[in-house]
């Protein structure tokens, strides 16, 4: 019997920035969600520059330069 192990990619590659939460979808196929208010500068910010994001270091982390926030995969990770 052979077994195969999991391969995780936590590189992101989707951003979804709702009214309530910030989601990201992972390479391997993962799904973070987090609340909108852990992130006040998102939570404070309008729906465009919510919308106004890019991925960083490769898909390591996401920057939103209207309102100067960067968020890092790996701390979504450890607030899982």
């Amino acid at each position: 019997m052979t077994t195969s192990a999991i391969q995780f990619d936590s590189t992101a590659v989707e951003v979804a920035v709702g009214a309530d939460a910030l989601s990201v979808t992972l390479a391997d196929g993962r799904v973070l969600s987090v609340p909108l208010a852990w992130f006040p500068r998102l939570a404070d910010a309008t729906a465009a520059q919510r919308g106004n994001w890019r991925f960083i270091g490769r898909g390591q982390g996401i920057h939103w330069p209207d309102v100067d926030e960067d968020i890092s995969v790996e701390t979504l990770l450890r607030l899982h």
